[in-house]
């Protein structure tokens, strides 16, 4: 029996959709517009498309949209003097910078520099420690796409037994607490971990985020489980062009699992579906205003 396809972009679409929602509310009933600043260091071509989503999507729900576009040689100490103008800026309630960024700069240095209440990325150290205790805090947005979609298709995580495939700062680890303070059974796993297929093997919940294309093939997947993709690998095709993959062997995970992402269109437009509820949720906390249900962890 083929699983049932977690169709990330028609969730994303609804998301959009309350958010435009809570947007429009935050204008009438406070004469508040969330603003979200995106920073952008050099020409990454992946990372100019991904800047033009997010500020494309902003705008459509409603929301400000800021954008600051630096030279690729552009000096730490000028950077720094950004962020702590956009810190300043009432108008701003999330800041994002976008990443990887040009090797003369201290990427740890960078993200601390932005203001916890407006880190949408969650990346801020402040953010992990709230995250990490179980306390409130921004949550980085790909992770938490991945938890709505789990709720939204299972209901409730609870006693469920998870396996985390990546243990990196962005995806693996908020995952796994997420998952934990949702009440899951969660182990993470990684590159070292011994007899990793049978590990895998035991989850109720898979999540793969390890960057290896089409790693976790169906033999490794319990029958009946869930799997969430987040991995995102460009590959050569047997027609010579370039194709999407995920760290998951779609094909052969999707003939045992009970319900899966695809990629693309799955957990991949529920990053800046989050990203756009995060800046929301920002403009709530900074101006004490009670928080819409439905997009924190």
């Amino acid at each position: 029996m083929a699983a049932n396809i977690i169709d990330g972009k028609a969730f994303a679409a609804k998301v959009r959709a309350k958010i435009a929602t809570n947007v429009s509310t935050l204008k009438m009933e406070h004469g508040v517009v969330p603003g979200l600043a995106v920073v952008l260091v050099g020409e990454d071509p992946a990372s100019q498309v991904y800047v033009r989503s997010k500020g494309k999507q902003t705008i459509e729900v409603g929301m400000n949209s800021v954008e600051h576009k630096l030279h690729e040689n552009t000096s730490e100490d000028i950077l720094l003097a950004l962020i702590d103008d956009l810190n300043k800026d009432d108008a701003v309630h999330g800041i994002l910078v976008q990443l990887p960024l040009p090797k003369q700069l201290n990427e740890a240095l960078v993200i601390n520099r932005i203001a916890p209440e407006k880190d949408v990325d969650g990346f801020h150290i402040a953010n992990v420690g709230l995250l990490g205790t179980g306390q409130k805090s921004m949550v980085p947005c790909t992770p938490l796409g991945c938890l709505l979609m789990l709720r939204d298709y299972h209901g409730t995580l609870s006693g469920k037994s998870a396996v985390v495939v990546g243990r990196s700062n962005i995806v693996g680890k908020p995952m796994a607490q997420l998952l934990l303070n949702d009440s899951c059974t969660v182990t993470i796993a990684h590159s070292r971990t011994k007899e990793l297929q049978e590990v895998v093997k035991q989850a109720d919940i898979v999540v793969a985020a390890v960057g290896r294309p089409e790693m976790l093939t169906g033999e490794w997947i319990k029958p009946g489980a869930t799997v969430i993709d987040v991995g995102i690998n460009r590959v050569d095709a047997a027609d010579g062009k370039t194709k999407l993959v995920g760290d998951v062997d779609y094909e052969s995970c999707a003939k045992v699992a009970g319900a899966i992402t695809p990629v693309p269109g799955g957990v991949g437009p529920m990053t800046i579906a989050c990203l756009l509820a995060n800046t929301v949720t920002a403009c709530c906390r900074i101006n004490n205003i009670p928080e819409f249900e439905g997009f924190s962890s």
